[in-house]
């Protein structure tokens, strides 16, 4: 039986929604529409935690650091929700991204993954962007994992990240199959810089990539004031996948939806053994391409 994997990735609209029922309803909406349609996957977008800074009121939520502050008081019911509507759906999901204050006092950029049994595995995002750093005050994060979920081996690289070939490889070397790139863009330059990256990760290391994205409008918040993207799955560009340009599949520009694709596995062990070209076996033909780091690898039920 052909090993394959159905993922939604979400072009996620940030609301203002003014209480954790409105925000647990949106989100019980979102994952049960790509329930319906088959997905075993779920991703949410970078920083898509962020709309809740705004239940605590509009002079919290236009002020950057003040929503920060606001989101650790919410990110246990945050991420409670989405670990009980992974649980009673029986799907995997990617949860969006939050900033989250460690024990030592920083503050990272962190995903957290929730599996249907009621396991969890986060990712810290490892290179982070001029405004994370200028602006927001946010902490680079260590760590790398490769998560085995049975339906798949998926590495996670936050936005920026896909845009550093080492993170991904070191991912692919510890077994990844699929790399999730849950993003945060306020333009279109973003968006097509997270987008390049993708398309560059899935062909050298000869994995599937698949992004998603915020989108939409929002005044009233310092953080996520403007969201422009399109979710999209990214494969290597080879005979034996549909598209020569390696898109499978992707949504219209800054329209909320989910965009879906089903992944099937066995072609890309194919594509690495007999493809016209074997990107992720010729890495180590380049100069210094033996200076990795290492990431761990994390097996779920």
């Amino acid at each position: 039986m052909a090993r394959t994997i159905r993922i939604a990735s979400a072009q996620y609209p940030i609301d203002e929604l003014t209480s954790m029922s409105a925000f647990a309803g949106k989100l019980a909406r979102w994952v049960e529409q790509a329930v319906v349609k088959g997905a075993q996957l779920l991703i949410f977008p970078e920083y898509a935690s962020m709309e809740l800074a705004r239940i605590a009121g509009r002079h919290v939520s236009r002020d950057l650091h003040a929503s920060i502050e606001a989101m650790q008081y919410y990110i246990a019911d945050y991420e409670a929700e989405f670990a009980n509507l992974a649980k009673r759906h029986g799907v995997h999901i990617l949860a969006g991204s939050a900033p989250t204050r460690l024990a030592d006092g920083s503050v990272v950029n962190r995903a957290r993954l929730f599996t249907p049994h009621g396991e969890t595995g986060t990712q810290q995002k490892q290179i982070l962007t001029r405004s994370e750093l200028e602006d927001w005050g946010i902490d680079a994060g260590t760590g790398l994992c490769v998560f085995d979920i049975g339906l798949a081996r998926i590495g996670i690289a936050i936005c920026y990240d896909s845009e550093f070939p080492l993170i991904v490889r070191a991912m692919y070397n510890a077994g990844a199959e699929v790399i999730l790139v849950p993003s945060c863009t306020d333009t279109a330059y973003g968006y097509y810089r997270v987008r390049n990256g993708c398309a560059a990760r899935a062909l050298e290391n000869q994995v599937y990539v698949v992004q998603s994205c915020t989108v939409g409008e929002a005044d009233w918040s310092a953080a996520v004031d403007h969201n422009s993207g399109a979710a999209a799955f990214f494969a290597p560009s080879d005979p034996l996948f549909p598209s020569p340009s390696g898109v499978l599949e992707e949504g219209t520009m800054n329209a909320p939806q989910w965009v879906f694709a089903t992944l099937d596995l066995d072609v890309l062990t194919e594509v690495r053994k007999n493809g016209d070209v074997l990107n992720a076996r010729d890495w180590d033909l380049q100069p210094g391409a033996s200076e990795l780091p290492q990431a761990k690898v994390v097996t779920f039920k």
